[in-house]
């Protein structure tokens, strides 16, 4: 008796590991960025900290707001899509078919071949058929609103509370480079993690994700000294 063979991939799950990435990463940097500039301007230890908690609440809710509003509009998009595509069945399934069996035939198939497949198909759920191989849209790619957003701000969060533990922890004197040094290390892992768990080059992802974000903290760091100093 043979065994079904089951391959596990990763497109099922980009949607959330995209948004859990991005959170994380905006979560770290923009408020390790914050701190460090409001640390280099020689603000005080309660102003750094309260710079940092005002940081994570705003940036989660921006970013619960942002992915929200960014793919609610590609859901709309693609039900818009798919309504247009039922529309069209019913109205002109001849020709439905023969454009499903041409986009078998540039796949590959020869013509008779896919004529066979697109009936079979259309037969079985014509909508879905469509859905997928016209449109490119299926279910472990559609748009989710409610679990972007939501996954978004807890990253996010997670993310920003690490350098905001520092403040925290550590004094004034040094906070800008222990949160820099901290962050770019959060930073490595989660380009790594995120790699890994993509099944991505490990190095190039932990590169990625480090580069900008010190950059990011040294350009805020900055403006910091600049306006420290200036006043």
């Amino acid at each position: 008796m043979s065994r079904i063979h089951v391959e596990r991939h990763r497109t099922q799950h980009i949607g959330w590991l995209r948004a859990a990435v991005l959170g994380a990463n905006d979560g770290i940097v923009s408020t390790a960025s914050l701190i460090v500039g409001v640390a280099a301007s020689s603000a005080a230890h309660s102003a750094v900290l309260v710079a940092g908690v005002a940081g994570l609440v705003a940036g989660a809710m921006s970013m619960a707001a942002g992915e929200y509003v960014s793919v609610s509009s590609q859901a709309d998009t693609e039900e818009a899509d798919i309504a247009r595509e039922r529309q069209e069945l019913a109205s002109d399934g001849v020709r439905e078919e023969a454009e499903l069996a041409g986009i078998y035939v540039q796949r590959g198939l020869d013509a008779n071949l896919a004529k066979q497949v697109a009936t079979q198909l259309m037969a079985k759920d014509a909508l879905a058929a469509h859905t997928r191989d016209e449109l490119g849209i299926s279910e472990s790619v559609r748009a989710n609103p409610l679990q972007a957003a939501f996954t978004s701000a807890f990253a996010f969060a997670v993310g920003a509370a690490l350098p905001l533990l520092c403040v925290v922890l550590f004094p004034t004197g040094n906070l800008s480079w222990i949160v820099s040094g901290t962050s770019i290390v959060f930073l490595a892992i989660l380009g790594g993690l995120a790699a890994y768990m993509g099944r991505a080059p490990l190095l190039r992802g932990v590169l990625r994700v480090t580069f900008w974000g010190a950059l990011a903290m040294a350009i805020t760091a900055g403006v910091g000294l600049l306006f420290g100093a200036g006043g």
